[in-house]
């Protein structure tokens, strides 16, 4: 354990040149030879509708996942929990005669919710379109060239889930096809898990997890999710952080009310939130609430090593977003991401725009997100809040509606309701197993790999810990700028093509 230390340190400390591999050349002219044929099982994938809470669309979805592997000449299988009415896992297995390790591939198929409205014209979620660049470069939309046309690595396509995650699920199912065609052996067992539920908080992960326990054994979850570095560069992370989302409700007055006749008299709850909202953290983003740093696991030594090796993109990201000055008070980016944070993701009270109308308003509403990292508890963390909001003199209650008596009662009432959440996980950097994914992805590239102590982004790994006992390990693909979660999601065609060459490294571990 000793040396693997210090050959991780010794990584982590020098700036060194590597060859790609015989095997990625291998795989890079396997995809060069099929890139149409590639793009056009993806594309099928990513005209599905996906969103978590579309039952129809997800079921077909799944189906098609299923297919995918059914192609592959694994036999497909759906994974249940105990409660009906839950979108399956789809999971299938190769298992290798006299392989001694089991690893088990993780990506979702379930994408997040769509406003159509939000995207960019001529833009549609569920109708992938290939563009000649990104929308922000000026790119155009192009038609998906013949078989046999050249195919610009850069040109990106435009979808729901192109990069999150059904990037994760294709590349790791076009890897193995990739093998099986080039007649390349795995060297370890299997496994393929691709689960339904992830952007509604994998609230059913655990009884999926529990019951299949048995199926599930390996050494190792490797996990397809998330992107590469801001640097472009490959990247290995050994962690993610939690996460829980919040609604805040304040309440003022039963009936909105004419602004002129009311205004300076009748409290207005978009201020009252505001405010409220203020008292949460400072001018550099520092969380303010009571004892919302205090029960963070310090990083290792090794851990501490590798953030300081992390490329500096501040300043790259900075002029990329439009802005000049970032919260954290100077910290960078890479060491805030250790950090539990508090975000507000939306705001609202009455309308603005055209339907903006001189009221006072009944109601403002915020909706909070909690990232945690090892060491929080989600539940502990949003009790902190709550007690934050008390002791701002609100009385919180997690009721649906406000009745007459705690109206009389209390002059500042707010609801708070906390959605399901769950913890952060991190992976020891030492793990011989974890070296040795870190060796393979770094056979695909020439240059330095990244490797990071935790994502700055959430996955549910702490049940992989805590029910099956197996270390997990990220390995993303999608470019930094894919605008995941939000309108206009986007893919880099060179993200996808590295995505393939990196997963076939990686079931050759």
């Amino acid at each position: 354990m000793k040396q693997l230390a210090l050959l991780l340190t010794a990584l982590l400390a020098t700036n060194l040149t590597y060859a790609q591999s015989e095997l990625t050349l291998k795989t890079r002219t396997y995809r060069q030879q099929h890139e149409r044929q590639l793009l056009d099982e993806f594309m099928g994938l990513l005209a599905l509708p996906n969103v978590v809470y579309d039952t129809v669309g997800i079921q077909k979805t799944a189906d098609y996942v299923a297919a995918m592997l059914k192609r592959r000449g694994i036999e497909p299988q759906r994974l249940d929990g105990k409660t009906n009415g839950v979108p399956p896992a789809i999971y299938g297995e190769v298992i290798v005669p006299g392989a001694t390790k089991t690893v088990v591939f993780y990506a979702h198929y379930d994408g997040q919710p769509v406003n159509p409205n939000q995207w960019a014209d001529g833009l549609k979620p569920f109708e992938p379109t290939l563009y000649s660049a990104s929308l922000d470069a000026g790119g155009q939309a192009i038609q998906l060239p013949k078989a046999g046309t050249s195919i610009d690595p850069n040109w990106r396509i435009y979808g729901r889930s192109t990069s999150d995650d059904k990037a994760g699920v294709f590349a790791i199912l076009a890897a193995y096809e990739a093998m099986v065609k080039l007649n390349i052996k795995p060297t370890a067992n299997l496994k393929f898990f691709f689960e339904g539920e992830e952007e509604a908080g994998s609230t059913h992960l655990n009884e999926i997890l529990e019951r299949h326990k048995d199926k599930l054994k390996s050494d190792l979850w490797i996990i397809c999710d998330g992107p590469v570095h801001q640097t472009g560069r490959k990247q290995v992370l050994f962690g993610v952080r939690g996460d829980v989302n919040l609604e805040l409700k304040v309440f003022a007055s039963k009936r909105p009310l004419h602004s002129g006749h009311y205004g300076n008299w009748a409290p207005n709850p978009a201020m009252m939130l505001a405010r409220l909202l203020t008292s949460m953290k400072d001018d550099d983003g520092n969380v303010l609430i009571k004892g919302f740093y205090d029960d963070v696991t310090p990083l290792t030594d090794l851990e501490k090593q590798a953030l300081a090796k992390i490329p500096p993109v501040d300043e790259q990201l900075k002029k990329e977003l439009g802005f000049t000055v970032a919260e954290g008070g100077g910290k960078p980016l890479a060491d805030l991401l250790m950090r539990p944070s508090l975000n507000i993701n939306g705001f609202a009270s009455a309308n603005v725009g055209k339907l903006a109308a001189n009221v006072i308003p009944t109601s403002a509403t915020a909706a909070l997100d909690l990232r945690l990292v090892l060491g929080n508890d989600a539940k502990r963390q949003v009790q902190k809040v709550i007690d934050h909001v008390v002791a701002q003199g609100y009385y919180v209650t997690q009721q649906e509606s406000i009745t007459d008596d705690e109206r009389a009662k209390y002059p500042r009432i707010a609801r708070i309701v906390a959605k399901s959440g769950y913890n952060a996980q991190r992976t020891r950097m030492d793990l011989p197993i974890a070296q040795t994914v870190v060796k393979a992805v770094q056979s695909t590239v020439s240059g330095d790999i990244v490797l990071q102590p935790s994502l700055g982004g959430s996955l549910p790994l702490y049940l992989f810990d805590q029910i099956l006992k197996t270390p997990t390990i990220t390995v993303p693909i999608a470019n930094h700028d894919n605008n995941q979660h939000a309108e206009n999601e986007n893919l880099r065609l060179q993200n996808l093509w590295d995505g393939l060459e990196t997963y076939v490294a990686l079931m050759r571990l």
